[in-house]
């Protein structure tokens, strides 16, 4: 019995001591210990790599030291021992308070009802395996696995990032440290692929080590973004003792408040939100945008109205579908329906092969595009707050819009007529598009919905005539940062921007006035003085003034416009919104019909009533921008005579922005601005003048008449023409159609991409304010000078000519590009061959006619463009089946000519000749017949590097092939092309 009460006691004391011997401590300490075994394992790793193999580890497969001086963050953890020993070692460490910190944060962060606590703690969980995945499996062991868990891993950190942001106590210290931790990171990705584009690329010495400062920033950020849990787990204490674990959470400690105002108050919008709001604005103008583009397809092949045309309509008819008041309020209780089916239908169209199903596919994207739109604004019209940031988010995805074509050559990449071979990324596009439309907010939920039939003083019409002249000069203007900057272009030597120096003035521009258009009183943005003055004054320089002037000038006119969107959008505000905005878009579709009246005058009804009217256009736009500044004006003036409520029916102007959107806008603005200015530096022309054929002295010309870059199955076809014009070792090439600069091209321009990756200069030749449908010049040699010209047209459409002198060589050589006036305008074409032979007469260079004619060899118009006179000669005028293009020249050494087949690009051949330099002794010896004759030799009794490309022999490639005679007998005689 003693024995069993002494060991009662000692049993009783056992467990006493047990209870005693507790460790408590305070959650933050496992946040800390992450923080620390994460930075020391990758830290200690770069200090023995330096220490013992640095010039093995900043040597990559192009360069080594002094040329590369830093290693990257895989040549340091995972190249060699015992670096790499150390950092896996170290890292494992981090496992245990890895886990403990995602099971904390899903403890401390969790939201009753709220899904969003259990997709954090999934992509956490997943997100930590893919880090074991990279840091285990090296580069060196498997690339390729290597590679795939690193891709998870950053795609598993988006709904990291966000969710945890979301879920932090609104207004806090962390939940702003992780909203801009979280921005920086993935704002570093920017320039890390900028600059392994330019290693692995372009193989530019010290670009690795550059990348890896980038790289190893990623690394810190990415701790730094975890190591903001310490402030959530400071109510957390944990207990461990002979029981087990005990975690406790408490009230103790309040959440590490801002000493200024609260980040979210109740009647704006979060972060999440106005995000959201953004990226939704950038999906209604990617598709609203891209249903003109879509449209032109199909009277552009059928050289008339086809009956397609009427989809447009959708955007006017679209609000008139909200008239039930039913509907109305599903939709803004539901407002991710809509936003989806944008995304879906809009965005999604890329899939859908046939172009007359995707055009009624991105018809219906766009009605559901407009819909939603109308129905939210409609919807927050009675709360001031929000719909300030609403507004300011409209046009905040204009700019993005903006932005991103500027990065992709001014084509938007998530557009229908991209796809994955010609640069889209379209599928990313839905990803991103679906999100934000799922995470759109309920507009009904937290305020009564407005009244639908009040008055709301001022005139509901002059309100929508306002908005549809506002919302065209918005998508005219301001949907590519190129347009405006090619209305002041006039050719080499360059007086002013070019569509690469000029886009990041005028994305800055646009961004400060969206800035200020969000600070500043919209009553101050209303006055007479600024409206009549500064809208007047920049719209008619911009018209008028060319080079830096005009530049000038377009600067102030996108300032102008950016800032308006609050007192334009305020002025439609509290009306029935079915009948506003069906009047509103309707004015917007009629001038932006008349904006394609004005060149495309030759091909609609009643069209010569607008021919070459951009004035008009232009002043009919800012005139009607007036009328809607004048409504709200009157509606301010009527709500102060009756001295109602402000909030009662008509939006309060705000005095200033509020700090919260203004940090939300700000935030977004100078990631768009940073991506452009990236852009501008990758873009920046850099590497030009390599001719194909320098060895041999000789140059390859071109003409081809490109269709405005869509491609027989509507997709935007510049890859594929480029991918053309460097198989045919094209040196100097003429483009026709060309300037898709115009609400039907899309504001877009294809010889962007082509000529930067050719590295050629590029003249646009005349802009899209001289009406004409476009001629562009793209050269390996330098343009030392170019003249553009109209040419007469009394009646049929115009026609551009680019005249210009090349350094070819070292020698000057004229250049003319060339389109003629169509069939039906016989006088036409006989005034503009009578001022192109004077325009080639007065030269005295050598030179080459790259042209489109419409007349047959050896008729009518011909003999002038050959005449004595121009001193010109055909190419070949034995080729009886070219119709429209044709090459001539002088004073140069003919070498060969061939046409090449078109494939599906357009449905204009591509016609190349080669030349060489002629001596003056050359030259005054020519004999006519001879050396401009049609004399042909083999093509194997010349020099191999004076032949043209062998692979579009037979088949060719592509469905690209040689077709300038008959191929059976042409190959009998093993001849490809002619040869001189």
């Amino acid at each position: 019995m003693a024995e069993k009460e002494a060991s009662k006691v000692a049993s009783s004391g056992y467990e006493g001591l047990k209870k005693a011997e507790a460790i408590s401590f305070n959650a933050k300490w496992i946040s800390f210990a992450h923080t620390l075994f994460a930075s020391s394992s990758f830290l200690a790793a770069l200090a023995v790599g330096v220490a013992l193999h640095y010039h093995k580890i900043v040597e990559n497969a192009s360069f080594g030291y002094p040329d590369e001086w830093f290693p990257s963050v895989s040549a340091t953890i995972g190249d060699r021992y015992p670096e790499r020993s150390v950092f896996q070692i170290i890292i494992a460490l981090t496992a245990a308070p890895r886990f403990g910190m995602l099971a904390l944060d899903f403890i401390s962060l969790y939201r009753q009802s709220s899904y969003i606590p259990y997709v954090a703690a999934s992509a956490g969980v997943l997100r930590t395996f893919s880090a074991g995945g990279w840091m285990y499996v090296t580069s060196t062991d498997d690339h390729d696995a290597h590679d795939v868990f690193m891709i998870l891993y950053i795609l598993l950190t988006v709904p990291w990032t966000m969710c945890i942001t979301l879920l932090s106590p609104k207004g806090s210290f962390q939940r702003s440290a992780r909203f801009y931790s979280a921005w920086a990171f993935f704002g570093t990705i920017v320039p890390l692929i900028y600059w392994f584009i330019q290693h692995k690329v372009h193989v530019r010495a010290g670009a690795y080590s550059i990348y890896a400062y980038f790289e190893w920033g990623l690394i810190a950020l990415d701790i730094l973004f975890d190591s903001w849990s310490y402030l959530d787990f400071q109510n957390i204490d944990i207990s461990i003792s002979g029981e087990g674990v005990k975690v406790v959470s408490g009230q103790k400690k309040k959440p590490v408040q801002k000493p200024v105002a609260s980040f979210v108050e109740k009647d704006e919008f979060t972060v999440a939100e106005f995000l959201a709001n953004a990226v939704n604005s950038y999906m209604f103008w990617t598709v609203v945008s891209s249903l003109y583009v879509c449209v032109w397809y199909f009277p552009l092949w059928e050289l008339g109205l086809t009956g397609y045309e009427a989809v447009i309509v959708v955007v006017f008819l679209a609000p008139i579908l909200l008239l039930p008041s039913s509907l109305r309020k599903y939709l803004a209780a539901n407002s991710q329906f809509a936003r989806s089916l944008t995304v879906t239908l809009g965005i999604g169209s890329y899939k859908i092969v046939d172009p007359e199903k995707r055009l009624l596919t991105i018809t219906a994207g766009t009605a559901f595009a407009v819909m939603a739109f109308v129905n939210e604004f409609w919807a927050l019209s009675n709360q001031p707050k929000k719909l300030n940031s609403y507004i300011a988010t409209f046009t905040l995805g204009l700019l993005a819009t903006s932005v991103f074509k500027f990065l992709n050559y001014s084509n938007n990449p998530a557009w229908p007529i991209m796809h994955a071979e010609n640069g889209g990324y379209n599928g990313i596009a839905v990803f991103v598009g679906l999100l934000a439309a799922l995470s759109t907010p309920n507009m009904s939920e937290t305020t009564t919905l407005p009244p639908i039939t009040a008055s709301s003083g001022g005139s509901l019409l002059l309100g929508a005539f306002g908005f549809g002249g506002y919302f065209f000069a918005l998508q005219a203007f301001l949907s590519d940062s190129g347009t405006l900057v090619l209305w002041t272009w006039e050719g080499f030597p360059i007086q002013g921007p070019t569509p690469i120096t000029g886009a990041l003035p005028h994305l800055a521009v646009f961004s400060l006035g969206i800035f200020v258009s969000t600070k500043y009183s919209s009553i101050a943005l209303s006055s007479w003085s600024y409206n009549l003055i500064v809208g007047t004054a920049s719209a008619v320089a911009t018209y008028n003034f060319k080079g830096w002037a005009g530049f000038a000038a377009t600067l102030v006119y996108v300032f102008y416009l950016a800032t308006l969107a609050p007192v334009i959008m305020q002025s439609v505000s509290g009306y029935n919104p079915s009948r506003t905005f069906f009047v509103g878009f309707l004015v917007d579709i009629i001038i932006s019909l008349g904006s394609i009246w004005i060149v495309a005058y030759a091909f609609v009804p009643y069209g010569p009533l607008l021919r070459e009217r951009t004035d008009l256009i232009l002043g009919v736009s800012t005139v009607l921008i007036f009328v809607g500044v004048f409504n709200y004006r009157w509606r301010l003036f009527a709500n102060a005579i009756n001295s109602r409520p402000k909030s009662e029916k008509t939006p309060a102007p705000l005095a200033s922005g509020c700090t919260n959107l203004l940090k939300q806008l700000c935030s977004i603005i100078v990631v768009l601005l940073a991506l452009t200015l990236a852009g501008t530096i990758k873009r920046y022309p850099s590497d030009l003048g390599h001719p194909y054929n320098e060895k041999s002295q000789s140059f390859t010309t071109g003409i081809w008449c490109v269709h405005f870059g869509l491609d027989n199955d509507m997709w935007s076809s510049e890859t594929r023409m480029r991918d053309l014009i460097k198989d045919a070792e094209v040196d100097i090439i003429g483009l026709l159609e060309s300037d898709t600069q115009r609400l039907i091209g899309g504001n877009r321009d294809f010889t962007q991409k082509i000529a930067e990756d050719l590295g050629m200069y590029v003249d646009y030749g005349p802009g899209p304010n001289k009406h004409t449908w476009g001629a562009a010049l793209l050269s390996k040699f330098p343009i030392l000078k170019s003249t553009h010209h109209l040419m007469p047209s009394p009646v049929g459409e115009l026609a551009p000519a680019i005249h210009a002198t090349l350094d070819i060589y070292g020698e000057e050589v004229d250049i003319v590009v060339f389109h003629s006036g169509q069939e039906e305008d016989v006088e036409d074409r006989r005034l503009q061959s009578l001022a192109l032979e004077e325009i080639m007469s007065k030269s005295k260079n050598p030179m080459v006619l790259l042209s489109y004619l419409v007349t047959d060899p050896l008729q009518g118009n011909y003999f002038t463009y050959t005449s004595e006179k121009s001193r010109m000669h055909d190419i070949d005028s034995t080729d009886w089946d070219r119709w429209c293009e044709y090459i001539l020249f002088r004073d140069l050494k003919k070498i060969a000519y061939a046409r090449i087949s078109r494939s599906t690009i357009t449905d204009t051949e591509l016609q190349i000749a080669k030349f060489q330099l002629a001596t003056p002794e050359e030259r005054a010896d020519f004999n006519a017949d001879f050396y401009y004759g049609n004399n042909f030799v083999d093509e194997y009794e010349i020099d191999e590097e004076l032949r043209l490309p062998q692979k579009f022999r037979g088949d060719g490639v592509r469905g690209h092939r040689y077709h300038v005679f008959d191929e059976p007998r042409y190959f009998d005689q093993r001849r490809e092309s002619l040869f001189l």
